[in-house]
């Protein structure tokens, strides 16, 4: 059984938070959340909650079964670009340098064991 989370417009690049995701994809749940509470990355704690989502969608699709958290883990996660935010910033000579402030769409996909 599956479930999956999605947390939209997160302001942190794709990029960061792809080095997080890394660490944790294929990992049990009880594990990920483990190092995610204890990272200093910025992209743990935004990831730590979208896969406490994901951990507690699978539980209310699954009512009548008893599943535990040992048996959960993280089937698929990737965090994709979302819209940039544009800003100016005062350059030499009276210019401007353009500044992209990027954003992502983060998607957990968690599965049980018998998968």
């Amino acid at each position: 059984m599956e479930a999956i989370a999605i947390t939209r417009h997160i302001r942190q690049s794709p990029r960061k938070m792809r080095l997080v995701l890394d660490d944790v994809r294929g990992v049990k749940v009880d594990r990920a959340m483990n190092y995610l509470h204890f990272s200093k990355a910025k992209a743990a704690y935004q990831i730590e909650k979208t896969l406490s989502s994901a951990v507690a969608n699978l539980m209310n699709k699954s009512d009548e079964e008893n599943i535990s958290t040992k048996d959960i883990y993280i089937k698929e996660c990737f965090a994709n670009g979302a819209p940039h935010m544009k800003r100016f910033r005062a350059a030499s000579m009276g210019r401007i340098s353009k500044l992209n402030k990027k954003s992502s769409h983060l998607t957990i996909v968690v599965s049980t064991e018998d998968n």
